[in-house]
């Protein structure tokens, strides 16, 4: 499954530069935009994310983010990890031009997440096991910092679908219940610095 995830996220990032390419090649400005969010690298999370113009002020982007991560107790077990893979699909309308100033987006973020004993995230002294998906809206703000480097911040939120396994405690295979959760808040907060062709 992530294999096919992957695969279908590649094919759709190769088909939508060559389709800005070739729609675009005649207009002034940026076509492509490659990023990385400093806040998501805050929670230990290598992801980037390309953008790609679809029209004077409309763009298309996609960021992945992927947190193998579980450090070890002393004792060789497992304990505090947010362990994830992120994909947060948005389309964003800008009022001036894309990849510059004003912007609001609409993205739909979809994850699967192996979370244990972090206490901000619910899960303390027990594992969560499962995957998420929803709707929301984000509004965010582009700087131009040189003729190929942008900084942007952006903020979201909306609503989240979350199903989990619960298992008692941070290592053990034995489920103690299946939930659902609907989750309505903050969805997205980003500094990205941003390199645009």
């Amino acid at each position: 499954m992530r294999k096919l995830l992957c695969m279908l996220i590649g094919l759709v990032g190769c088909y939508l530069a060559g389709y800005a390419q070739k729609t675009i090649s005649n207009d002034r400005g940026a076509t492509i935009a490659l990023k990385t969010n400093a806040l998501y690298w805050g929670t230990t999370t290598p992801n980037l994310g390309m953008e790609v113009r679809l029209a004077p002020k409309w763009t298309m982007e996609a960021e992945v983010g992927l947190n193998p991560f579980a450090p070890k107790e002393n004792d060789g077990s497992y304990g505090k990890s947010i362990k994830h893979f992120r994909l947060h699909p948005e389309v964003r309308y800008w009022f001036c031009e894309s990849f510059y100033k004003h912007f609001i987006g609409l993205h739909v973020p979809y994850l699967i997440y192996n979370v244990s004993d972090i206490k901000l995230l619910g899960t303390e002294d027990e594992r969560h096991q499962g995957w998420g998906t929803g709707v929301g809206l984000s509004y965010g703000y582009s700087w131009v910092l040189g003729k190929h480097w942008n900084l942007e911040a952006s903020v979201g939120a909306g609503y989240l679908y979350l199903k989990s396994d619960i298992y008692p405690c941070t290592n053990c295979g034995t489920k103690k219940e299946t939930v659902k959760k609907h989750y309505f808040g903050p969805t997205q907060a980003a500094v990205s610095a941003v390199y645009v062709f």
